[in-house]
């Protein structure tokens, strides 16, 4: 299992330090979050801060669009240095046109993400088009809430439909990442789990606290 820090958790004002922090403590890939204010509650950052701090870690950079009319910030986070873009289902009019947009870009991965209410069942005409998919296991939008148990059987049921399609898609998980569920998340499929809190907490003890999330697997 892959551990990709939430920078949306990390110092803003010394980010680029914070990126290479996290790299050097072993993290796997770096997630961003972008949220627009209006698709969820919050404002969070643009390309700008991607392309500013992308030189300091050759991390894969994971962007996740938390955005309204997602295809008109595509390729400035692509070009800023994200190598994966994963748009919500929620907010694609149509969302495979939006997938091959993403593909367009040469080594760019699709990802489609899904809100708590939105059943896995709706991605199955577009799994072929899809990198992975990011579960959200809070409600989108705000850093430090409380997973979201009934969210592993959604991975269950994900798991189960790439399996049977011979698929090599992998399964994300997004919030409220601890000690105590990332075993169950493993067991459950999940193949990337995000970490806000749970790696961020304490100062700047990046290689120890995921070392102690990677203990429990």
């Amino acid at each position: 299992m892959l551990i990709a820090p939430s920078m949306i958790c990390a110092d803003f004002a010394r980010m680029g330090q914070e990126v290479a922090a996290i790299d050097a403590a072993g993290a796997d890939l770096l997630h961003w979050d972008i949220m627009d204010g209006q698709f969820v509650p919050n404002l969070t950052i643009g390309s700008a801060l991607i392309e500013a701090v992308r030189p300091f870690s050759e991390l894969l950079f994971d962007a996740h669009l938390m955005v309204l009319d997602p295809d008109r910030h595509i390729e400035p986070f692509i070009l800023a240095g994200c190598g994966r873009i994963s748009v919500h289902y929620e907010a694609c009019t149509q969302l495979v046109r939006t997938l091959m947009l993403i593909r367009s870009f040469e080594d760019v991965q699709t990802g489609v993400a899904l809100n708590p209410a939105t059943p896995p069942s709706l991605l199955d005409a577009v799994l072929d088009f899809v990198d992975t998919v990011l579960v959200m296991t809070v409600n989108p939008g705000y850093a430090g809430q409380k997973f979201l148990d009934p969210m592993l059987r959604k991975i269950e049921q994900l798991r189960l439909m790439i399996d049977s399609r011979g698929l090599p898609t992998l399964i994300e998980a997004d919030g409220g990442l601890c000690r105590d569920n990332i075993a169950a998340l493993a067991d459950a499929g999940c193949d990337i789990v995000v970490g806000g809190a749970s790696v961020f907490a304490g100062g700047n003890h990046y290689k120890e606290n995921l070392a102690a999330l990677r203990s429990q697997l």
